[in-house]
């Protein structure tokens, strides 16, 4: 196990006490998924005109889009290599194509055109800077069997918790963060193989990503979860003493006893639930600012998949697909783009306010 120099400290204090007691995919600079169609590198357009603050309207009949700010306007069509700009016609290399459900354009298109007409906004809320990160942990809610919420039109929470989760490891990989996915595809995995996957990854962080379903079919938004304070971390740190190891080579103590390694993990535990609020509270803010939607904010439950891990984690609630039109909105590749991305912040946000506890179980 390793970790970091404020918790050691605190560990040699301790010991001091018991001795006196006699006790024992593709960079681009901007947080865009790249994709390779045929060899060449595509990007989303809505993620582009999200990015550059730029309005984009779809004809689905003539399968054309026309891009619009300030005085600059470009018109492109799906499967033609030739675009309009400012009336004017360009021609590409290759065609504007569709990937995923959402319009893609060629790397030619975005810094011949793109880039030059629009330049690059920072979005509200937005913070520069490296994610402060090792590695992370996602967890993609339900699979295989198990489809979580359906909603009225049939959309199935396993395929939009899959969908988002491998796009927010895309933009993680991006930023030189490992990622850990407790399942990649569309199969059953059980809550306590996902808490085990996350406690051999030594992993800085745990996300969880869940769509909601309510009775009432108005309520809609976006919320947090992390462990409810009634979940007791001395009695978690016990189990986990009797079952996880603990490297304190670095630190002095007079023996290496039960009390005393459980006295470590109600520590951890401690500081990991604080870290949990500061990320459920760093996705609100952020989420606020990027997407149109209702935040309903950070709440705490007795969750079972963030009980056994021993590290900071939340559960994502991104939207109810009980909910008519955010059942429409998490149908499109777009919508859970933008999801993917404020995540993605809200974890840049975190990241770079917190002094994290790093904890590897060899």
């Amino acid at each position: 196990m390793k970790i970091n120099k404020y918790l050691k400290t605190f560990l040699v204090c301790i010991s001091l006490v018991i001795l006196i007691s006699g006790c024992a995919t593709i960079p681009t600079g901007e947080n865009i998924a790249a994709y390779s169609i045929g060899g060449v590198t595509y990007y989303p357009l809505v993620t582009l005109c999200d990015l550059r603050g730029v309005q984009m309207q779809y004809d689905a009949l003539l399968r054309t889009a026309y891009l619009s700010k300030d005085a600059q306007h470009v018109s492109l069509r799906v499967g033609d290599v030739l675009v309009l700009v400012n009336d004017n016609v360009r021609h590409l290399n290759f065609p504007i194509d569709v990937y995923q459900g959402t319009i893609a354009v060629p790397r030619q298109f975005k810094e011949q055109v793109f880039d030059v007409l629009f330049r690059q906004v920072v979005l509200v809320g937005r913070r520069a800077g490296k994610i402060k990160l090792h590695k992370v942990v996602i967890d993609a809610g339900h699979g295989g069997n198990d489809p979580g919420a359906i909603g009225r039109n049939g959309l199935k929470e396993k395929d939009v918790n899959l969908d988002i989760a491998k796009r927010l490891s895309s933009f993680l990989r991006v930023e030189g963060v490992q990622v850990v996915l407790t399942r990649s595809t569309d199969k059953f995995v059980s809550l306590s193989t996902r808490v085990s996957i996350a406690n051999r990854s030594g992993a800085d962080l745990f996300i969880s990503i869940h769509s909601n379903a309510n009775r009432s079919r108005s309520l809609c938004g976006f919320e947090v979860y992390y462990l409810a304070p009634s979940v007791s971390d001395s009695k978690r740190a016990v189990l986990t003493a009797r079952s996880a190891s603990l490297n304190l080579k670095d630190t002095v103590f007079s023996s290496d006893t039960q009390d005393l390694k459980a006295i470590v993990w109600d520590m951890i535990y401690a500081n990991s639930r604080a870290e949990s609020i500061e990320l459920s509270r760093s996705l609100c803010k952020v989420m606020g600012a990027s997407i149109d939607a209702n935040i309903l904010g950070v709440k705490n439950a007795r969750f079972q998949v963030l009980k056994g891990i021993t590290m900071p984690g939340i559960l994502t609630e991104v939207g109810f697909v009980s909910n008519l039109n955010e059942e429409r909105l998490l149908k499109t590749a777009s919508y859970r783009e933008k999801l993917a991305a404020g995540i993605l912040e809200g974890i840049r946000d975190y990241s770079q306010d917190m002094a994290l506890v790093e904890v590897a179980l060899r």
